[in-house]
């Protein structure tokens, strides 16, 4: 069985929270003329439907693998909800918001350990509501990102390792991506590239990634071997699929960062999207000779959602269709080639996520119009033929650098800490050589 021995998480833990005790307090800022509690209450909300959808994908992931991994990929993605809000707190919020250094990353000793946030004025994008929250609702994205990698790298990699992996994945490459796109100074952002809730952030920034590490971590022994490994709980898939579809209305009509008529329409565009890309999945399944499954509608249902995630707030609800649609075909005809391949992503987080988020980007640089959101821009099909590009440059950017990032980091982390499993505790099953519980 393998077991981790090393004192360093627990000593650094232990050390921040020694650094909390001595951590000044300052006075709340009185928001009494500036905040409006509607727009409050809708952000608390939003932020807590966000931190749902871990749970929901650790279902999703979970009732995918086999049998004797179903704890072990759940636990990988849901042990996010605490390793990242600790290190969000402590450094990472400064990280991806903080006061910008030269565009590329934020200055992590304004915000370290979220002091001050409660004498703090409003973030500047979100004027009416504490600053505080928009760092709370923010942290929701950060957790989930990295959660996503899991479904590449399950039935083979230490958890320990991962662990490693989320912090370094957390610095690294997610604060700087997020600080590029959603910091009025971040480089992306002043070059008009629109992303309104996480298309490069979040999915593009995982899919690579998970791309990556595939690839690193090398094949499985039943995938080399052909076999067929029937999902251990499809029950858990569709739970999961349930759960993250609803909290992806917090993920994204919460990202107008107020109660008002955008977040409204992005909630439509979101729901409008999921539901034709699961239909569609099953749909093109069924030209193809396959049954509908339960399994194909939860996949497109989710693709869906990733593909909206940064068009929700920029286009209609009819061009959402068209979104869901393209983006079913595109992941579905991903899915099938990677097959082909000798590439072990094990749950299709590249060809889903990386896919998706990729698509999402290029529609929002197509079907994006100022009449739905005044403050974006107008796409390729009304006449903005120089934001597509910005927008298509902007994804090829964000591809790159989280590859790339993707590449170095599991690199690092497999010297430090090798991260395949032995072919016996393969066999065997992570459930119980990485955690001694079983379903």
């Amino acid at each position: 069985m393998t077991k981790s021995t090393s004192p360093i998480p627990f000593i650094l833990l232990g050390l921040f929270a020694v650094i909390g005790i001595f951590t000044p307090l300052v006075v709340d800022f009185d928001g009494s003329k500036v905040y409006n509690y509607a727009d409050i209450s809708w952000m608390l909300i939003s932020a807590a439907l966000v931190l749902l959808m871990t749970p929901g994908l650790s279902f999703f992931y979970g009732g995918m693998v086999g049998k004797k991994n179903v704890i072990s990929t759940m636990l990988q993605s849901f042990i996010a909800t605490g390793l990242i809000s600790v290190l969000w707190v402590v450094f990472g919020f400064g990280l991806a918001f903080g006061p910008s250094i030269n565009g590329l990353i934020g200055n992590p000793t304004e915000f370290f350990m979220l002091k001050g946030l409660n004498g703090h004025e409003p973030w500047s994008l979100a004027p009416s509501i504490p600053i505080l929250l928009f760092a709370l609702f923010q942290m929701k994205f950060a957790i989930i990102t990295p959660a996503l990698v899991v479904g590449a790298t399950a039935e083979r990699i230490r958890f320990t390792s991962y662990v490693l992996f989320m912090v370094l994945f957390s610095i690294f490459i997610y604060a700087p991506l997020a600080h590029w796109t959603w910091h009025p100074d971040g480089i992306l952002f002043k070059m008009g590239v629109l992303d309104f809730a996480g298309g490069t952030v979040v999915h593009i920034s995982a899919g690579c990634a998970a791309l990556a590490g595939a690839i690193l971590l090398k094949r499985r022994k039943i995938h080399i071997a052909h076999e067929e490994v029937k999902p251990a709980r499809v029950p858990y898939v569709l739970l999961g699929t349930g759960l993250l579809w609803f909290g992806w209305f917090g993920f994204n009509a919460g990202s107008a960062l107020a109660a008002n008529g955008l977040a409204v329409s992005a909630f439509a565009t979101t729901n409008t999207a999921s539901a034709t890309a699961g239909l569609t999945w099953i749909f093109f399944d069924s030209l193809r000779g396959r049954k509908p499954s339960a399994l194909g509608f939860c996949i497109g249902a989710v693709v869906g959602l990733v593909a909206i995630t940064p068009a929700a707030g920029f286009v209609g609800i009819p061009q959402s269709i068209f979104i869901g649609f393209i983006a079913a075909i595109c992941s579905n005809l991903a899915v099938y080639w990677k097959g082909k391949t000798t590439i072990d992503d094990t749950l299709d987080v590249f060809p889903c996520h990386g896919i998706g988020g990729i698509v999402g980007m290029i529609m929002t640089g197509v079907f994006a119009n100022k009449k739905i959101n005044a403050a974006g821009n107008d796409g390729l099909f009304y006449g903005g033929t120089e934001f597509f590009l910005k927008q298509t440059l902007g994804c090829l950017i964000v591809v790159v650098f989280a590859t790339v990032m993707g590449f170095i980091l599991f690199k690092i982390v497999d010297i430090i800490h090798p991260m395949r499993v032995t072919e016996t505790e393969e066999e065997i099953g992570l459930d119980l050589t990485q955690h001694d519980e079983k379903l």
